[in-house]
């Protein structure tokens, strides 16, 4: 008799890919609407003269030239799994240790 895997729980299943794909996208488009309200607000800052107006500009840059940076990188990264999920390979490995096998004998 062949041994069965184990079922998977729905809880446990991955996101699937289109799930993944929209949740990535929405993340970029947040982080890429924080650099533009970035901008705005960098603008008024200039236009009412701000104290301490080098030290905005410094952060603000600083700002707008990492945003756009981590957006692309976290858009194009996989979402961390749960811990204790498994990946596949480690799930091969988990079943390649020594089943119980039935001996026939011939004789």
């Amino acid at each position: 008799m062949a041994r069965r895997e184990k079922a998977t729980s729905i809880t446990d299943a991955a996101m699937s890919l289109d799930e993944e794909r929209r949740y990535r996208t929405i993340r970029y488009v947040v982080m890429m609407s924080i650099r533009a309200v970035l901008v705005i607000v960098l603008g008024i800052l200039v236009m009412n003269e701000a104290p301490l107006l080098w030290l905005w500009l410094a952060l603000g840059v600083a700002g707008m030239a990492l945003l756009p940076w981590l957006a692309v990188l976290l858009a194009n990264d996989r979402l961390v799994r749960k811990p204790g999920m498994f990946t596949k390979h480690q799930r091969q490995a988990k079943t390649l240790e020594a089943p119980e096998h039935r001996m026939i004998d011939s004789e």
